[in-house]
Protein backbone atom coordinates (compact mmCIF):
# COMPACT_ATOMS: atom_id res chain seq x y z
CA UNK A 1 0.00 0.00 0.00
CA UNK A 2 3.03 2.56 1.03
CA UNK A 3 4.73 1.60 -2.44
CA UNK A 4 1.24 2.03 -4.36
CA UNK A 5 0.46 5.19 -2.35
CA UNK A 6 4.52 6.53 -3.35
CA UNK A 7 4.50 5.47 -7.05
CA UNK A 8 0.93 7.62 -7.26
CA UNK A 9 2.44 10.63 -5.69
CA UNK A 10 5.52 10.66 -8.18
CA UNK A 11 2.72 10.22 -11.18
CA UNK A 12 0.93 13.45 -9.61
CA UNK A 13 4.41 15.60 -9.50
CA UNK A 14 5.71 14.42 -12.81
CA UNK A 15 2.16 15.29 -14.18
CA UNK A 16 1.60 18.74 -12.37
CA UNK A 17 5.30 19.54 -13.86
CA UNK A 18 4.94 18.77 -17.38
CA UNK A 19 1.44 20.65 -17.29
CA UNK A 20 3.46 23.50 -15.76
CA UNK A 21 5.67 23.33 -19.08
CA UNK A 22 5.69 26.10 -21.34
CA UNK A 23 6.36 27.51 -24.91
CA UNK A 24 7.35 31.25 -25.78
CA UNK A 25 5.30 31.30 -28.89
CA UNK A 26 4.45 34.58 -29.80
CA UNK A 27 7.15 37.69 -30.40
CA UNK A 28 5.82 41.00 -29.40
CA UNK A 29 7.43 43.25 -31.24
CA UNK A 30 6.87 47.08 -31.50
CA UNK A 31 2.78 47.37 -32.02
CA UNK A 32 2.68 44.13 -33.51
CA UNK A 33 2.52 40.50 -32.02
CA UNK A 34 3.90 37.61 -34.87
CA UNK A 35 3.83 33.60 -34.32
CA UNK A 36 5.58 33.47 -37.57
CA UNK A 37 8.27 35.69 -37.02
CA UNK A 38 9.21 32.57 -34.09
CA UNK A 39 11.35 29.15 -34.89
CA UNK A 40 8.57 27.12 -32.62
CA UNK A 41 10.53 24.26 -30.60
CA UNK A 42 8.85 20.77 -31.33
CA UNK A 43 7.09 20.15 -27.59
CA UNK A 44 6.84 22.51 -24.49
CA UNK A 45 9.59 19.84 -22.59
CA UNK A 46 12.50 21.72 -21.76
CA UNK A 47 16.62 20.95 -22.41
CA UNK A 48 19.11 20.25 -19.97
CA UNK A 49 21.85 20.60 -21.40
CA UNK A 50 23.13 24.41 -21.59
CA UNK A 51 26.68 23.37 -23.63
CA UNK A 52 24.63 21.89 -26.26
CA UNK A 53 23.69 23.67 -29.72
CA UNK A 54 20.11 23.84 -28.43
CA UNK A 55 20.67 26.09 -26.14
CA UNK A 56 20.72 28.48 -29.19
CA UNK A 57 17.18 28.37 -30.45
CA UNK A 58 15.88 24.92 -28.68
CA UNK A 59 16.20 21.23 -30.19
CA UNK A 60 15.44 21.34 -34.16
CA UNK A 61 12.69 24.34 -34.22
CA UNK A 62 10.12 24.86 -36.62
CA UNK A 63 11.59 27.39 -39.64
CA UNK A 64 9.80 30.67 -39.00
CA UNK A 65 8.15 31.74 -41.78
CA UNK A 66 8.45 35.84 -41.59
CA UNK A 67 11.13 38.43 -40.09
CA UNK A 68 9.58 41.56 -38.04
CA UNK A 69 11.17 45.03 -38.59
CA UNK A 70 11.27 46.76 -35.91
CA UNK A 71 13.40 50.29 -34.48
CA UNK A 72 15.92 51.18 -31.84
CA UNK A 73 13.78 51.67 -28.96
CA UNK A 74 10.95 49.89 -29.86
CA UNK A 75 9.01 47.15 -27.26
CA UNK A 76 10.70 43.65 -28.12
CA UNK A 77 9.84 40.41 -26.10
CA UNK A 78 8.21 37.28 -26.25
CA UNK A 79 4.16 35.94 -24.62
CA UNK A 80 4.65 32.55 -23.18
CA UNK A 81 1.46 29.53 -24.07
CA UNK A 82 0.91 29.29 -20.38
CA UNK A 83 2.09 31.08 -17.29
CA UNK A 84 5.87 30.54 -16.11
CA UNK A 85 4.87 28.14 -13.07
CA UNK A 86 9.02 27.52 -12.57
CA UNK A 87 11.20 29.70 -10.17
CA UNK A 88 14.15 30.99 -11.64
CA UNK A 89 15.66 33.42 -14.08
CA UNK A 90 14.53 34.87 -17.48
CA UNK A 91 16.94 36.61 -20.24
CA UNK A 92 16.46 38.33 -23.48
CA UNK A 93 19.45 37.96 -26.10
CA UNK A 94 20.17 39.59 -29.47
CA UNK A 95 22.24 37.79 -32.03
CA UNK A 96 23.12 39.60 -35.00
CA UNK A 97 22.85 37.54 -38.52
CA UNK A 98 26.09 37.37 -40.80
CA UNK A 99 23.19 37.76 -43.85
CA UNK A 100 19.59 36.65 -43.62
CA UNK A 101 18.41 36.15 -40.10
CA UNK A 102 16.15 33.02 -41.26
CA UNK A 103 19.90 31.54 -42.65
CA UNK A 104 21.39 31.96 -39.37
CA UNK A 105 21.78 28.85 -37.20
CA UNK A 106 22.68 31.12 -34.02
CA UNK A 107 26.64 29.36 -34.52
CA UNK A 108 29.39 32.21 -33.35
CA UNK A 109 30.36 35.10 -31.50
CA UNK A 110 27.32 37.33 -32.04
CA UNK A 111 25.07 37.43 -28.77
CA UNK A 112 24.50 39.97 -25.89
CA UNK A 113 22.31 40.10 -23.40
CA UNK A 114 19.09 43.29 -23.55
CA UNK A 115 17.44 42.29 -20.72
CA UNK A 116 17.29 39.89 -17.26
CA UNK A 117 14.87 39.00 -15.01
CA UNK A 118 16.18 37.20 -11.50
CA UNK A 119 15.98 37.14 -7.75
CA UNK A 120 13.25 39.80 -6.54
CA UNK A 121 13.34 38.21 -2.45
CA UNK A 122 14.89 35.94 -0.72
CA UNK A 123 14.19 33.13 2.30
CA UNK A 124 12.49 31.98 0.65
CA UNK A 125 13.83 32.74 -2.90
CA UNK A 126 11.32 34.13 -5.71
CA UNK A 127 12.00 35.50 -8.89
CA UNK A 128 10.58 38.04 -10.98
CA UNK A 129 9.67 35.70 -13.68
CA UNK A 130 7.66 34.00 -11.61
CA UNK A 131 4.13 33.73 -12.66
CA UNK A 132 4.13 36.04 -15.55
CA UNK A 133 2.92 35.00 -18.92
CA UNK A 134 5.17 38.17 -21.44
CA UNK A 135 8.29 39.57 -21.01
CA UNK A 136 9.47 42.38 -22.78
CA UNK A 137 11.97 45.11 -22.73
CA UNK A 138 13.20 47.42 -25.64
CA UNK A 139 16.19 47.44 -28.44
CA UNK A 140 18.90 49.48 -27.08
CA UNK A 141 18.99 52.77 -29.02
CA UNK A 142 22.68 52.08 -30.27
CA UNK A 143 21.56 48.83 -31.79
CA UNK A 144 23.52 48.46 -35.37
CA UNK A 145 21.37 47.99 -37.58
CA UNK A 146 20.82 44.47 -39.83
CA UNK A 147 18.96 41.28 -39.21
CA UNK A 148 19.31 39.68 -35.96
CA UNK A 149 18.15 36.37 -33.88
CA UNK A 150 16.25 37.39 -30.65
CA UNK A 151 16.09 34.33 -28.15
CA UNK A 152 14.78 34.37 -24.81
CA UNK A 153 15.44 31.73 -22.06
CA UNK A 154 14.12 30.82 -18.37
CA UNK A 155 16.63 28.68 -16.88
CA UNK A 156 13.89 27.08 -13.83
CA UNK A 157 15.88 25.96 -10.97
CA UNK A 158 12.57 24.43 -9.25
CA UNK A 159 13.95 20.66 -8.94
CA UNK A 160 16.47 21.89 -6.74
CA UNK A 161 18.81 18.94 -7.89
CA UNK A 162 21.36 20.72 -9.41
CA UNK A 163 20.13 20.29 -12.77
CA UNK A 164 17.92 23.02 -14.67
CA UNK A 165 15.11 22.82 -16.87
CA UNK A 166 15.67 24.96 -19.52
CA UNK A 167 13.26 26.89 -21.82
CA UNK A 168 14.57 28.32 -25.14
CA UNK A 169 13.05 30.47 -28.42
CA UNK A 170 13.93 32.12 -30.81
CA UNK A 171 12.40 35.00 -33.36
CA UNK A 172 13.92 36.86 -36.64
CA UNK A 173 14.17 40.32 -36.71
CA UNK A 174 15.42 43.39 -38.76
CA UNK A 175 16.89 45.90 -37.00
CA UNK A 176 16.36 49.60 -38.66
CA UNK A 177 18.10 52.90 -38.14
CA UNK A 178 21.68 53.58 -37.77
CA UNK A 179 23.17 52.57 -34.35
CA UNK A 180 26.84 52.09 -34.01
CA UNK A 181 26.93 50.56 -30.47
CA UNK A 182 29.76 47.80 -30.68
CA UNK A 183 28.64 45.38 -27.44
CA UNK A 184 30.68 42.66 -26.06
CA UNK A 185 29.59 39.10 -27.55
CA UNK A 186 29.64 35.77 -26.73
CA UNK A 187 28.90 32.60 -28.00
CA UNK A 188 25.70 30.18 -27.48
CA UNK A 189 27.04 27.80 -26.26
CA UNK A 190 29.84 28.93 -24.18
CA UNK A 191 28.51 31.70 -22.05
CA UNK A 192 27.56 30.13 -19.48
CA UNK A 193 29.35 27.31 -18.04
CA UNK A 194 27.94 23.62 -17.00
CA UNK A 195 28.96 24.07 -13.29
CA UNK A 196 28.15 27.96 -12.92
CA UNK A 197 27.31 27.86 -9.15
CA UNK A 198 23.83 30.31 -10.31
CA UNK A 199 22.67 27.61 -13.08
CA UNK A 200 23.55 24.70 -10.58
CA UNK A 201 21.90 26.20 -7.33
CA UNK A 202 19.44 24.42 -4.95
CA UNK A 203 16.99 27.34 -4.60
CA UNK A 204 15.77 25.67 -1.63
CA UNK A 205 19.01 25.97 0.48
CA UNK A 206 18.76 29.28 1.95
CA UNK A 207 20.28 31.05 -0.72
CA UNK A 208 21.31 34.81 0.03
CA UNK A 209 22.37 36.10 -2.93
CA UNK A 210 21.96 35.31 -7.07
CA UNK A 211 23.30 36.45 -10.36
CA UNK A 212 21.75 35.90 -13.26
CA UNK A 213 23.58 33.83 -15.28
CA UNK A 214 25.73 34.75 -18.85
CA UNK A 215 27.31 37.93 -19.94
CA UNK A 216 25.83 41.75 -17.95
CA UNK A 217 23.05 43.62 -19.81
CA UNK A 218 24.03 45.52 -22.72
CA UNK A 219 22.08 48.96 -22.45
CA UNK A 220 22.87 50.50 -25.53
Amino acid sequence: MKFAAASLLTFVLVAQSASAHYIFKTLLAGSKSSTQAVREPQSVEPIHDITSSASRCNLNPSPANETVSIAPGDKVGFQLSNFMYHQGPVAIYLGKAPGKAQDWDGSGQNWFKIAEWGAKSFNPISFSSYQKNEFTTTIPDKTPPGEYLVRIENLALHLGTGVPEIFISCAQLKITGSGTGNPSKVSIPGYIAANDPNLTANIYSGLTSFTVPGPTVWRG
